[in-house]
């Protein structure tokens, strides 16, 4: 993975003396809130409901297990013992007081860490697949490109106070694991009929109050030109787009209002000054990046499908774990492990510091000292020897990160909601558990099959949910929180945005809602036909009119309820 070098520990500890001498300005009343504000989002700081929350940036999801020991001392010494992994494969920090920011900094450094552009109007955390490396399916490791792209976007002096935030996903896999079309860009590593490498280019896509899938402005673009490209790309967005209206300035505002055609004609048009330029990337750059990315030690094995078959035969709870969370390797003998942070009774993508503390371990011992946090908010081991799945199973399981539920039901991503957050409408936790109490019947998951519940506590949409197989939105209504249903969205290589199937429930409804569209479900189904292809296959109302035909009892967590801590 990459490490820092001169300059990148120079950056980050002037960046962290910068900001001491802010906090202690902010502190003493020399700057006040509203002057504070940039400077603190400059540095992943927000104020929140109850405390300030920092927002850590984990590039593209890859963790080294040392920095992961370091999120639980955070955890332990700044915070109230656990940390919360989030969609867009960061870190976040719920309980945090302004005047300990400066030393939570300053330990992340040590570790090469920080929380830059993790908030504002700048280019965030830029995402991929989270098997990006080892996936069998993957026509080659992107991770090289991305680190070029985060290198190039930290700290660029022309796209530092853009109209809104910006988001950028990467995928080289068959399928598309870091949901690229709901990006501001998305980026497909794909090869033209000559066999060369490049990208497909998206634009426009994103979730929030105008869910948009994005739009393809280029099939093939050249590996060399990634940046030089990606810069006509922000060059355009930083000059046109709307900064009158922050609910019309993103990106995909402006590309449906220009077109797909006119928007392209002028990216294309700002790329002519641009493709040669400093910028285009030479093959010994891209060896230089790519040389922090050589593969692990791994040891010549052979498949061990007659030992993996004997131990599923001897235990049957090892044997549903590996058919669902673990995943192919494209390394013979080895394969990729998901731990899982959806235990019913914890809040989705919360881990103790005990258990971020013995992952790290698990990394060590079983995974080469590196670990990486999905946009599911999860945790994979990237690889571990398949003679070594039973043993890191039954440690895992003793520490509550073994339940076999990935890509099911209560697989639930879910956003803080209102329990934290000030921009929230409604609280997303306490629907989370109480849906994955209602099903938490495993036999009964497995019966129903994949299927994406996603959850967002406001129209900002950080719990994904227009892309889920069935979207939650929380709503206010008369300063009752109420929850809007969504169907029929899905991510991947056809992503696709969600219907709404109608009025808003109550929050004590909202596990029977969710058994009456299963009950539609599995009453119009074909054989191993999946919740989505029924969706697609009957229409949305089918399951309206059931969710809808009688009376759901229930009622709504009322404002001000004690927030989950």
């Amino acid at each position: 993975m990459y490490r820092y070098d001169q300059y990148d520990h120079q950056i980050v500890k002037e960046r962290v003396a910068q900001f001491r001498g802010q906090v202690e300005r902010r502190i003493s009343g020399e700057l006040t809130e509203d002057e504070f504000r940039p400077l603190r989002l400059q540095n992943g700081l927000y104020l929140q409901r109850h405390a300030y929350m920092l927002r850590v940036a984990v590039p593209y999801g890859l963790l080294s297990s040392r920095q992961m020991r370091m999120f639980a001392h955070i955890a332990r010494k700044y915070d109230r013992g656990y940390g919360h992994f989030t969609t867009r494969q960061n870190i976040q920090y719920n309980w945090i007081e302004l005047e300990q920011t400066p030393d939570i900094l300053a330990d992340l450094a040590s570790v090469e860490m920080h929380a830059i552009q993790t908030s504002g109007n700048c280019i965030r955390n830029i995402t991929s697949d989270q098997f990006a490396g080892v996936a069998a399916d993957e026509l080659l490791d992107p991770r090289p490109y991305i680190e070029i792209l985060r290198q190039w976007s930290t700290f660029h002096p022309e796209f530092a106070y853009l109209p809104r935030k910006f988001k950028i996903a990467v995928n080289a896999a068959a399928q598309d694991r870091a949901v690229v079309k709901a990006h501001d860009i998305g980026l497909n590593v794909v090869t033209n009929a000559a066999g060369d490498v490049g990208f497909q280019v998206l634009v426009g896509g994103g979730l929030g109050r105008t869910p948009i899938i994005g739009s393809v402005v280029r099939e093939f673009l050249p590996w060399q030109h990634v940046l030089t490209y990606v810069e006509a790309i922000m060059r355009v967005y930083n000059q046109y787009g709307r900064r009158d209206n922050k609910y019309k300035a993103r990106i995909k505002i402006l590309l449906k209002a220009l077109g797909v055609e006119e928007f392209t004609r002028q990216v294309e048009q700002e790329w002519v000054d641009l493709k040669d330029s400093p910028s285009t990337l030479t093959g010994e750059e891209l060896a230089r990046v790519a040389s922090y990315f050589v593969p692990p030690a791994y040891e010549k094995l052979d498949d061990a499908e007659a030992l993996i078959n004997q131990q599923r035969a001897e235990n049957k709870a090892f044997g549903t774990w590996l058919g669902r969370n673990v995943q192919p390797h494209k390394v013979a003998g080895y394969a990729i492990v998901t731990l899982s942070l959806k235990k019913t009774g914890t809040p989705p993508g919360d881990a103790t510091a005990e258990q971020m503390d013995f992952v790290a371990d698990l990394a060590d011992r079983y995974s080469f000292g590196e670990l990486r946090v999905t946009h599911e908010q999860n945790l994979v081991l990237a690889d571990v020897k398949q003679s070594d799945l039973l043993a890191l199973y039954k440690e895992a399981k003793a520490h509550g990160l073994a339940t076999p539920n990935i890509g099911l039901l209560t697989d639930i991503i879910c956003c803080p909601g209102g329990d934290f957050c000030s921009l929230a409408n409604a609280k997303s936790i306490p629907i989370a558990e109480a849906i994955a109490e209602r099903f938490d019947n495993l036999d009964f998951q497995h019966d129903i099959g994949d299927l994406d519940l996603n959850i967002s506590g406001c129209i900002n949409a950080c719990g994904h949910h227009h892309v889920g197989n069935i979207g939650v939105l929380g709503v206010d209504k008369d300063g009752s929180e109420w929850y809007q249903v969504s169907i029929g969205g899905k991510q991947g290589n056809d992503s696709a945005i969600g219907k709404i199937i109608g009025p808003s429930f109550a929050a004590g409804q909202m596990p029977e809602v969710i058994a009456r569209l299963l009950d539609v479900y599995v009453r119009e189904r074909h054989e191993d036909e999946l919740f989505i292809d029924t969706v697609e296959r009957v229409g949305v109302e089918p399951f309206k009119t059931h969710v809808y035909a009688t009376p759901i009892p229930g009622h709504a967590y009322q404002a001000g309820e004690d927030a989950h801590a």
